[in-house]
Parts: structure tokens; sequence; C-alpha cells
């Protein structure tokens, strides 16, 4: 192995990363505005914040490591920011679908089950 490889890999998989996390944002985007209700735009929105968003996190990083080299403060930085994209995006996609939902907006008929609907046990 040659002394240069690990910076031609990480020169070859940067853009990778990016044009994946990218693209994963784009179908996301185009798959939302093709949903029939607010429920399901906002499911159809985990997959960017879940793993579109992240890829392209870990290309900056990965860039960032190319060009000023290691640094374990900026890997501590990247595995938080991708940790709380995780936490943020599951917690806001649960506000907005709760929120929609008494904000009465129409659920589509063939989402079942709709648990929401039911009144909670006493």
């Amino acid at each position: 192995m040659t002394g240069g490889s690990p910076q031609v890999v990480l020169e070859a998989l940067i853009p990778v990363l990016v044009v994946l996390g990218a693209l994963i944002m784009v179908i996301s985007a185009i798959a939302m505005v093709r949903e029939r209700d607010a429920f399901s735009r906002i499911n159809v929105l985990s997959p960017a914040t879940g793993l579109g968003l992240p890829l392209i996190v870990l290309a900056g990083y990965l860039n960032r490591v190319l060009v000023a080299g290691f640094s374990a403060i900026d890997l501590i930085k990247v595995i938080a920011t991708i940790g709380a994209l995780l936490v943020v995006s599951s917690l806001a996609s649960n506000v907005l679908a709760r929120a929609a939902y008494l904000s009465g907006a129409p659920v589509d008929p063939r989402t079942s089950p709709q648990d929401l609907a039911e009144q909670p046990k006493a």
C-alpha cells in the first residue's frame, strides 16, 4: 500500500457520500410531494433526515480530515451532530404528526391503524 492511497480513497469517497446523501434528500422531497396526507409526508421525511443528512455531514467531516488532518474534537463533533440529527428527527416527526392530527388535518382513509383516533382507555 502506498503512502498516498488513503488520500485517494477519501478523495473518491467524499463526492460519493455527498451525491448519495443529496440523492436521498431529492428522492424524499419528490416522495413528499406525491403523498396523500400530512402524516405520510411527515413519514417520508425520515429517510432524508435519518440517512441523507448524516451522509452529507460525514462527507464534510472526511473532507475536513483530508484538508486539515485528523482531530479528535472534530470526530466528537461529527458523532454528536449525527446523533442529534437522529434524535431530533425522530422527536420532530412525532411532534409534527401529533400537531397535524390535533389541527384536524384530513387522514387518508387507507391509513390503518389510526391509534390517535381512539379514545384513551381509562
